[in-house]
This record gives structure tokens, C-alpha cells and sequence, in this order.
């Protein structure tokens, strides 16, 4: 039973959230200030948090950054409620390591579709292993995507990806020279429409070329297409 930890200091929120996600058959934790989800996310060891921005004691995006700083509590996915339409606030949260966002007011339902779909993509399927080099292995240039091992490595050195950037490039490497669109890339990895936050996307392929790429601002594996979107270039053999 998938075990969801709720951060809000609305108790009427948590309730309305606990009550629908219990009865999709997940097991739900609550907090209700930053410091609590902390405890909690370090000593329970959910499999997704839904974390508010507005909290007492430690707001929410230091609650996201705290929880990635740590290797106990770096690859649990976190949905980030806000009340804020600022797109700044959205995007503030996807830089520090967020996996999505929502902004309130929100619909339960689309709320627990989302968890479902950040909980579906945590393992690949069969499917999406079969198209992986030898199983499950990618080898590409100085880059190795260990798909067993849930690892990047780049010169033999392990680079350390948040679960959302893994499955973003193991996607786009098993079919280097596809041009991605940011759209298509939100269907599948997202799993669901993001209503033309085509920014994620972007944070995120902007994440990973600070993380591979030797030279950032001249990418070597992922290739931006103008106005199209995403490729991975294909490696000379």
C-alpha cells in the first residue's frame, strides 16, 4: 500500500486530500508545518509527499530543499500545492526539486490522478525496458544509463539525477536523432495534460545538462530543436 505523506497547515485541506486518497486505497501521513514534514519524511519514508508552499516554521520550497540535500529522502517524489498563480513560485519549485506542482484552488481528483501517475512511472515497465541496449543498459558516448541500478554514470563517475530527470533522459535516449515536443514529453512523462506548462520541461532538460554536459551552453547529448522541442543527438559509431 503506497504511503503518501499531506503538509498543510489548512486541517480542512489535509482532510479533503486524506479522505480521497484513502479511498483510492493509499495509506496517508499528515503534518501540518514544514519541520514536522521533515521529521516525518526522514523517519517514515513515504513514497510521495504533497507538500504545501505556505507553511509555519519552515515554508514549503525549504522543506523541498532540505529533503533533496538528503540521501535518505532525495528521490522521494514531492507534488507542491500553492495558492500563488505567480509562475516564479512554480517554476522556484521545480528548480529546487520538485516533481510538480498545483495550484489551489485544485480538484481532488486531478490531484489523485496525478499521484497515481508519479507513482506509475517510479518503475518502468516491461515495455519501456525492451527498448534499452542489452536490457537495460544505454550505452551512449561517455554516458551510461543503468537502468537496473537507476543510474547515470559520465566518464564512470555516477551523477546523481532526481527520479523525474531519469526518466526524462532514459526516454529520450532510447531513440536518439526523435525530435521530442515539450507536449508530448509532458503526456509521457507526466502522464497527464499539463495545460501548457511547457516550462517543466525545460527546468528539467535545463537540470540535466548542468549535470552531463562538460560545457552546458554547448550540449553534447541533448540537443534543443527551435520551436519543435527535444532530441538526443545521435552518438557517432
Amino acid at each position: 500500500m503506497p504511503r503518501i505523506l499531506v503538509v498543510d497547515d489548512e486541517k480542512n485541506i489535509v482532510e479533503l486530500i486524506k479522505f480521497n486518497l484513502e479511498r483510492e486505497g493509499f495509506q496517508v501521513l499528515t503534518a501540518y508545518d514544514g519541520q514536522e514534514a521533515v521529521r516525518q519524511a526522514q523517519e517514515m519514508n513515504p513514497d510521495l509527499i504533497i507538500l504545501d508552499v505556505m507553511l509555519p516554521i519552515m515554508d514549503g520550497l525549504e522543506v523541498c530543499r532540505r529533503l533533496n540535500r538528503n540521501t535518505a529522502t532525495r528521490n522521494i517524489p514531492i507534488i507542491m500545492l500553492s495558492a500563488k498563480g505567480d509562475e516564479l513560485d512554480k517554476i522556484l519549485g521545480l528548480e529546487i526539486g520538485a516533481d510538480d506542482y498545483v495550484t489551489k484552488p485544485f480538484s481532488p481528483r486531478e490531484l489523485v490522478a496525478r499521484v497515481k501517475a508519479r507513482l506509475r512511472r517510479l518503475q518502468p515497465g516491461e515495455d519501456e525496458k525492451g527498448r534499452a541496449d542489452e536490457g537495460n543498459r544505454l550505452a551512449l558516448g561517455r554516458l551510461v544509463i543503468d537502468q537496473d541500478r537507476f543510474e547515470v554514470l559520465v566518464d564512470g563517475e555516477r551523477q546523481e539525477l532526481t527520479p523525474k530527470e531519469f526518466e526524462l533522459l532514459r526516454f529520450i535516449a532510447t531513440e536518439p536523432g526523435r525530435v521530442f515536443s515539450r507536449e508530448h514529453l509532458l503526456e509521457k512523462i507526466w502522464g497527464y495534460d499539463f495545460a501548457g506548462d511547457s516550462r517543466t520541461v525545460d527546468v528539467h532538460i535545463r537540470h540535466l545538462r548542468q549535470k552531463l554536459e562538460k560545457y552546458p551552453g554547448m550540449p553534447q547529448y541533448i540537443e534543443t530543436v527551435r520551436g519543435v522541442g527535444y532530441r538526443f543527438k545521435e552518438v557517432p559509431k
